[in-house]
């Protein structure tokens, strides 16, 4: 699976097909909007029965990125859990698995709206950080100074044919993420929520076996 190499705010990123995002000079892997516990959050509040296997999906995924680039860090971009429930309600293999994930390299959590405290699975929680010349937080601000990589709102976009895929939005003073999550769904590119943070020129990376980048469609 291809990646997008790309620079923001003289940080040389790649945009990997997956969905995660690799800064290779920090050795860090960055995802957004994992979700877990997706399924059992929806039942418990009333709605239709999932299918409970997007936690292990998720998982699985993510560690399959760890194992092919060896990350010194694994920053998570918050909405990490579906809620706070779910996060204590994740099935003891799962849970397990995700403990031993964090336990094994520096872990930090940013806080989401989904998800906005501590969960007692280890590692680093804060509201944002900045590592070196990028700030990562969850929610991204309209006053954001170049640097800024956050997610919460899963954008997808598409091309003129073919369906909407999960993707990345950039432009000079920031990077949208789109949701690691498998039952995540996403905000096409075009809402004015979107339209309104990202600048003209912006480009949208399209998810999949190659990152495919193009004019951000609105």
């Amino acid at each position: 699976m291809s990646g997008y190499d790309f620079t923001l705010a003289g940080a040389q990123l790649t945009a990997l097909g997956s969905g995660a995002l690799w800064w290779a000079a920090q050795r860090l892997l960055c995802v957004s909007d994992l979700h877990l516990g997706k399924s059992e959050r929806q039942l418990r509040r009333g709605g239709s029965a999932l299918p409970p296997y997007e936690t292990r999906d998720t998982l699985q995924r993510l560690s399959t990125l760890i194992d092919q680039f060896a990350p010194d860090t694994i920053l998570c971009l918050g909405d990490s859990f579906d809620d706070l429930a779910a996060a204590e309600a994740l099935h003891d293999p799962e849970a397990k698995d995700l403990r031993q994930m964090v336990a094994a390299r520096d872990w930090i959590w940013i806080e989401g709206n989904h998800d906005p405290g501590a969960t007692g699975f280890g590692g680093q929680a804060c509201d944002e950080i900045s590592i070196g010349t990028l700030t990562f937080r969850h929610i991204a601000r309209g006053d954001a100074a170049p640097g800024e990589v956050s997610g919460h709102y899963h954008p997808k976009a598409r091309l003129s044919r073919g369906s909407a895929r999960p993707a990345f939005l950039l432009d000079q003073t920031r990077l949208i993420l789109p949701a690691f999550g498998t039952y995540t769904g996403g905000l096409r590119s075009s809402d004015p929520a979107l339209t309104g943070l990202m600048a003209p020129q912006a480009l949208a990376i399209l998810t999949g076996p190659t990152a495919l980048p193009c004019p951000m469609p609105r």
